[in-house]
């Protein structure tokens, strides 16, 4: 049977990140993740994920200032980027997350993608010591223009440049269904480096029962090749979240 996790950037936003993670618990989710949680007391989130058994699979890294989307790319923002590195896993060392999503950030070129693979290098070593392991997650351009990262086929190459064992692919279904297509294939070629899946309607990135992918074929395809983690519902509801969950039933 698929599992899910609730993405609390876009679930249960109008309660606080703990009652999120109790609301999930009472509707069935089988694990949550966010996006920032910076503003939250990472002791009250470890309640809350202690309380409900549910397990925290991941966060991101900040942004960064004003009308930016990640620091780990960005040439000359080293200690910036580092620096966000490091309040990542120290949050997700205290609240047990499983992994961090390390934010790219709006650029491009040889230099954006050398500065990218050494902040990541250092996130894996930090990482690591608490069995933590880091994601990359291309983007799309459509609602991320100019994000550094935007491919599947240059996530596998930045991943192997890395070379680190706990440095995975997010393969969000939404990104990837719009700059690329051919999810099933994707899915089976690129396996062996996924370490977390999202998904959402596409083009409207609302609820997985409508648009154009048909997520019931993709379940059963990731059943078939054996992946078995919660898959991340990282969609945006189009009135509440609790009306819009009847494709929990349904797929």
């Amino acid at each position: 049977m698929t599992q899910f996790s609730a993405n609390l950037g876009f679930l249960f936003t109008e309660l606080s990140l703990p009652d999120a993670i109790r609301a999930a618990a009472r509707v069935g989710f089988d694990a949550v993740e966010c996006h920032w949680p910076y503003d939250v007391f990472a002791q009250d989130v470890r309640a809350a994920l202690d309380e409900t058994g549910l397990p925290m699979l991941g966060l991101n890294t900040v942004r960064g200032n004003a009308g930016e989307n990640g620091l780990s790319a960005l040439v000359g923002r080293e200690n910036e980027a580092r620096a966000a590195i490091d309040q990542a896993v120290d949050y997700a060392a205290a609240i047990g997350a499983l992994n961090i999503h390390v934010m790219a950030g709006f650029s491009s070129g040889v230099d954006a993608h050398d500065c990218f693979v050494t902040n990541l290098e250092y996130a894996c070593e930090k990482s690591a010591q608490h069995g933590i392991t880091i994601l990359i997650e291309p983007l799309n351009h459509h609602d991320a223009p100019d994000y550094f990262l935007q491919t599947s086929a240059q996530a596998q190459e930045i991943i192997e440049a890395v070379s680190a064992d706990n440095i995975k692919l997010m393969f969000d279904c939404y990104h990837l269904q719009i700059m690329e297509g051919d999810l099933t294939r994707r899915l089976q070629k690129l396996m062996p480096i996924i370490g977390h899946i999202q998904f959402a309607s596409v083009p409207e990135r609302s609820e997985p029962d409508q648009g154009e992918v048909n997520y019931t074929h993709i379940f059963q395809t990731l059943s078939a090749l054996g992946y078995t983690a919660p898959l991340g519902a990282e969609y945006k509801p189009k009135t509440t979240t609790i009306d819009g969950l009847k494709w929990m039933e349904t797929l």
